[in-house]
């Protein structure tokens, strides 16, 4: 139970999913430092250096973890590797004088570290996957459904509403193929010792089947993740920037996604809104409320995710020629945080895309209020291709349109149709027929539907081609 006497992180208990958690845990930790220094106790056995019984031990006792035991060591020895390596050797009494043999702490550490990270990022992209999955659906189901297009907050030309959800799926999908591009580029730091270049495992291995190489090669097989070609005493602090960049982008699309849903459900718009529950409560004051806290929260979390990366900038510009240790402390903040906003925004995101309310009544009506204004630019070029000036019929749509602002501002229906199909000038060159055709919403919709299809077909395409 969380202990709500002392201070807890919210991503503690309340963003973030267990499983995310628990991927980050101190305890998953401590089992993947045991997982490490089991390997290397299993490719050591095999050079020879580690008796049969010996790593017999160590298995035995790989899993037997005091966290608080390994605490109270730490707080006499201040240093947590070496803690961890007491205690565990408290328990392995035939082994443990092998652990972490030829080993510096980052060996043990960065290579954790690494094995979180990309379990971590998996998650994550099949979270994306999943909601990218739905987002697809929506598109197609909406693909045709003309809605009023804004430009500046503006009323401008229509649009479809398929089309608008398939602008946040193509910036979502550019953040899979991202995401995907870190997964593969980031690599754990491998066995290399203090300053990455093997000495300690060469000079150990001097004489025995097993080069240093061959050692660092083995230990990764065993825990399924590459080892980068150089690495100093730890792996390259880019890779912690190409991680959180990453999420960084993603954040910036649901961002995006949310920032407009907000406005779409503004009362002004009324035409989208997130799911509401039943019992849900929108405000303590005021009862009538129906806030989108939902996208609220996507728009918050995102904003402290982007921040994140300039972190990890600084770790790995001033990681001092081998390296330094003063982006630990930030390390254990930013990349777990990163990770669980990442995990609480997607998992936010497809519960509103799950639930997503679209009000076709509203946005029928929205449409046909400032739809008529989008049809002028078609009826100044069809005057002047029958022969009309075009400056004049610019000025003659501006002055209409202006007429229509303004009964529509007193509450009235936009007038600007009947306007132009009784103005004099005009009629010269454009008969109401003409006129009616022109102002029809769905030939001002362009290519937009089939786009759109296309672009749901493009998400699935990807998705199941995405390693997952």
């Amino acid at each position: 139970m969380t202990d709500f006497s002392t201070y807890q992180s919210p991503f503690s208990w309340r963003y973030g999913s267990a499983e995310m958690r628990r991927l980050l845990s101190e305890e998953y930790k401590y089992r993947l430092w045991r997982r490490i220094w089991v390997a290397l106790a299993e490719v050591e056995s095999e050079a020879g250096l580690v008796s049969p019984e010996e790593l017999a031990d160590l298995r035995r006792h790989q899993d037997d973890i005091d966290i608080e035991r390994i605490l109270e060591i730490e707080r006499e020895t201040r240093h947590d590797v070496a803690a961890a390596i007491r205690e565990y050797a408290e328990k392995a009494t035939v082994g443990g004088g092998k652990i972490h043999l030829g080993a510096t702490s980052m060996d043990i550490t960065d290579n954790a570290d690494m094995l979180r990270l990309r379990e971590g990022l998996a998650l994550i992209r099949k979270r994306l996957a999943d909601s990218l999955a739905l987002l697809a659906d929506k598109v197609d189901q909406y693909a045709d459904l003309p809605t009023l297009g804004f430009t500046h907050l503006q009323p401008a030309e229509p649009t479809t509403v398929g089309y608008r959800l398939a602008g946040y799926g193509q910036d979502l999908l550019a953040d899979l193929g991202n995401l995907q591009f870190v997964a593969e580029s980031i690599k754990a730091k491998g066995m290399k010792g203090a300053v990455g270049t093997g000495a300690s495992y060469r000079a150990m291995l001097k004489g025995k089947s097993i080069t240093a190489e061959e050692l660092d090669r083995m230990v990764m097989e065993r825990l399924g993740v590459s080892a980068a070609l150089i690495s100093t005493q730890v792996y390259p602090r880019k890779y912690d920037y190409l991680l959180l960049t990453a999420l960084a982008g993603l954040a910036a699309s649901l961002a995006k996604f949310s920032a407009d849903l907000r406005i779409l459900q503004s009362p002004t718009f009324g035409e989208w809104s997130e799911p509401f529950g039943k019992n849900q409560v929108g405000s303590s004051a005021m009862p009538f409320k129906k806030n989108p806290i939902n996208a609220e929260k996507i728009g918050s979390l995102a904003r402290y995710v982007a921040g994140l990366p300039t972190v990890a900038w600084g770790n790995a510009s001033h990681s001092y020629l081998e390296r330094t240790l003063d982006d630990s402390a930030n390390r254990r903040v930013i990349l777990m945080e990163g990770l669980l906003a990442a995990d609480e925004m997607l998992i936010t995101f497809h519960t509103i895309i799950s639930g997503l309310a679209i009000n076709t009544a509203q946005t029928g009506r929205n449409l046909a209020r400032y739809a008529p204004f989008a049809a002028t630019e078609a009826v100044m070029i069809a005057a002047v291709k029958k022969g009309a000036n075009r400056q004049e019929m610019h000025e003659l749509m501006r002055e209409e349109a202006l007429r229509a602002w303004t009964a529509i501002q007193d509450g009235e229906e936009n007038p600007l149709a009947e306007r132009l199909a009784a103005n004099k000038r005009l009629s010269v060159y454009l008969s109401p027929v003409e006129l009616a055709r022109l102002f029809k919403v769905d030939d001002h919709i362009g290519t937009a539907p089939g786009r759109a299809r296309r672009l749901s077909a493009a998400i699935r395409k990807a998705i199941s081609k995405q390693p997952l």
